[in-house]
């Protein structure tokens, strides 16, 4: 999550005193939890990620969407389900991803959705490959109350681009940017805020200060790096940077490569955060892409029976006693990391 100053304002004074003592409520449990190894709760997620689709335009190598290798169910998020959820916690939820897998943009009602839950004062980000962002997209973009816009760029030339984007044009990614930018401008609005980010590969590393320079040329508000996530690392993947801050792994004595962080019996994700799939399962967080450990669906119980569940509290209690037994967490980064 990249957030600047001018950024931390804007969700700052979305901050009600209701969703400020649910945020407190969050944190103080987990806390508890922490010290404890008692796993109890109390309060609604911080912020969720929601799902409009499994579908997506380019099959990058690192993706189940792209790679379409999904076991789950695929298809479109119904709108219902989604203002249900909004209609059910919206008054306590701060901050709002419409994204998870697959390209956000190809859902026809985004914009509806977003606008939904703005309106209602939540803080509302998404990210796209920026494919779709003709001007007409753009000015619906902006009038929806979007408040962060992640642009994927992981090239600073069409041939870097599509060693990773496969697939992919360069070219409809600057497009996108100019449209939205320059629609921002006439329609005199501040937001969405724009973040470049670049995922950082051992094929684009070296385009790095050449993206900093484009990302001035173009006007956007931020740009980020983002490590990459690599599956099958252990012996080494030509995905890896060689630029040690970019990369999650590093090479053991014995040539085999490990993830940095070390692997705690805690994660505050599992208490501020989770993912509601399209068709409304809820999984606990987004490195859960295959929807593995599925742990309730809000077309069948409330989201806040499900958060509250006995199926939930017993999978945060496996999280506090032996982390490392839960496979999703083994590939994680983010495990002690707390944000707020």
């Amino acid at each position: 999550m990249y957030i600047n100053l001018n950024d931390s304002v804007r969700l700052a004074s979305k901050l009600t005193l209701k969703r400020l003592n649910n945020a407190w409520k969050v944190y103080s449990s987990f806390q508890k939890a922490r010290k404890t190894g008692v796993p109890e709760i109390t309060g609604l997620p911080v912020s969720i990620s929601v799902e409009p689709t499994t579908a997506c335009n380019l099959r990058c190598p690192e993706c189940p969407s792209g790679l379409r290798s999904f076991t789950r169910p695929t298809g479109n998020l119904d709108p219902t389900l989604f203002y249900n959820l909004i209609d059910e916690i919206g008054d306590t939820l701060s901050y709002l991803i419409f994204y998870f897998q697959g390209e956000p943009y190809l859902h026809k009602q985004l914009h509806e959705m977003i606008r939904y839950a703005s309106d209602r004062g939540i803080y509302t980000a998404t990210s796209t490959n920026a494919h779709f962002l003709d001007e007409e997209t753009a000015i619906k973009t902006v009038e929806s109350g979007l408040d962060r816009l992640i642009i994927s760029i992981d090239g600073a030339t069409q041939e870097t681009y599509e060693s990773y984007r496969k697939t992919g044009k360069l070219d409809k990614v600057l497009e996108g940017t100019k449209n939205l930018v320059k629609v921002k401008k006439a329609l005199g609005k501040k937001n969405p805020h724009i973040v470049w980010q670049f995922l950082v590969v051992r094929p684009n590393e070296h385009e790095i200060p050449t993206i900093r320079e484009m990302a001035k040329e173009y006007g956007v508000d931020q740009l980020g790096f983002k490590t990459a996530q690599i599956y099958d690392y252990e012996f080494g993947n030509d995905l890896i940077p060689t630029i040690e801050k970019y990369a999650r792994y590093e090479q053991l004595d014995d040539g085999r490569f490990a993830i940095k962080n070390a692997m705690n019996n805690e994660c505050w994700k599992m208490w501020h955060s989770c993912v509601m799939t399209w068709d409304g399962r809820v999984v606990p967080c987004c490195f859960d892409k295959d929807a593995h450990h599925v742990l309730g669906n809000t077309s069948e119980n409330s989201f806040s029976d499900i958060w509250h569940s006995e199926a939930y509290q017993n999978f945060r209690g496996t999280l506090l006693q032996s982390r490392d037994q839960i496979d999703m967490c083994k590939n994680c980064t983010e495990g002690t990391k707390v944000w707020i």
